[in-house]
């Protein structure tokens, strides 16, 4: 799976055989105009909504030649455990994981609060967490294996192991999207992560190791400097850039899910929010799988976790709100939802300028 030609690019990609993204049609730029005609003939001065004219504009392509709608948004989290936190790299041990999806399921988490106060559900799936969890009516099962194995010592997954997680991703997005949703949010949950999301945004982007290494949910000094052990280790062990194989190389399931969803909103031609800097690295890389896909990414904000900024620039995003989040979850999503249903509404509900001085109104 490696490129051969003696000269890497971490741009390439690069598919197991048992994988096959869907096929994804890229936003057509001769729409852009004639949707920007649209909006700068509204009954309002052109420009002066802002970026929520850009916004409309975005979401006007995706759907196009239908209109955009944002009525129904779900909130997908998926959530998997790392064997990097054997090395020390949180605070936390695992089993915060499954307290955390208990959480959600029992509906007392920041993202239920923030999914509540917009009427939207949230879909809990099970993609990798490292203990067996009850069954309960609001969880998913799709896990691929009890979390992903230690990046530092060896590889965190297959390849069978990547493809099914990536195409559980996928299928979960494009169910959702076949029972009515207009807009599909990711989070995510799982202890260490942004330690594999480093590890990915320092060969993805590429990026300086050091610049994508940050405190995550919280670290002392010492817990620092044991984060920055491991996630070097993990780097010296393996010299991956080609997308799946860094995924295969440093984990984890829940980004490799939230890449999925990615392609599989986009396939269905539906906006995707992405949260903060985790979910950015599952854009990031399912953008590099499949370049298609990074029209259809709806960034929400912009995180205080070190490492945002420089996935953000890779992937040429601007966020919409800038609040100091770095929480996960999908939180930061979660508050930019009314935003993406208002620009929906710019292009659909907003009368035209004309018909206004023709009194059609």
């Amino acid at each position: 799976m490696r490129e051969t030609d003696g000269q890497r690019n971490p741009h390439l990609t690069s598919f197991s055989p048992l994988f096959q993204p869907p096929a994804l049609t890229p936003l057509d730029p001769a729409t852009e105009a004639s949707l920007r005609a649209t909006i700068d003939g509204k009954a309002k001065p052109p420009g002066s909504l802002g970026r929520i004219e850009e916004l409309a504009v975005q979401l006007g392509m995706i759907r196009h030649p239908g209109e955009p709608r944002g009525e129904k948004a779900v909130l997908l989290v998926f959530a998997g455990d790392h064997g990097l936190v054997a090395e020390g790299v949180s605070q936390y041990p695992s089993a915060v994981t499954v307290a955390m999806v208990m959480t959600y399921l029992a509906g007392r988490a920041s993202a239920n609060a923030f999914a509540k106060a917009n009427g939207m559900d949230v879909r809990v799936i099970d993609i990798g967490v490292a203990a067996e969890l009850p069954v309960h009516p609001g969880l998913r099962d799709a896990k691929v294996r009890m979390g992903t194995a230690n990046a530092a010592r060896e590889p965190a997954m297959t390849a069978g192991q990547a493809t099914e997680a990536l195409n559980h991703g996928i299928r979960i997005a494009i169910g959702e999207i076949k029972a009515g949703a207009d807009i599909i949010a990711l989070g995510e949950m799982g202890i260490g992560n942004t330690a594999s999301s480093a590890l990915l945004a320092h060969r993805l982007a590429p990026a300086s190791l050091d610049d994508c290494i940050g405190v995550g949910a919280g670290q002392d000094d010492a817990g620092m400097s044991r984060k920055r052990i491991a996630i070097e280790m993990a780097a010296a062990r393996n010299d991956a850039t080609a997308p799946l194989d860094v995924l295969i190389e440093f984990g984890g399931l829940e980004i490799a899910g939230m890449a999925g969803a990615i392609l599989g909103a986009a396939s269905q031609r539906r906006p995707v929010i992405i949260d903060g800097f985790i979910s950015s690295v599952a854009a990031l890389l399912a953008v590099r799988l499949c370049p298609e896909a990074r029209g259809y990414c709806v960034f929400a904000h912009r995180s205080a976790e070190r490492g945002h900024d420089l996935v953000l620039n890779a992937l040429d995003a601007k966020p919409l709100l800038d609040l100091g989040l770095r929480l996960g979850e999908g939180t930061g999503a979660l508050l930019a939802v009314p935003l993406v249903r208002a620009a929906a509404r710019l292009l659909t509900d907003v009368a035209s300028l004309d018909d206004v001085l023709a009194g059609k109104i």
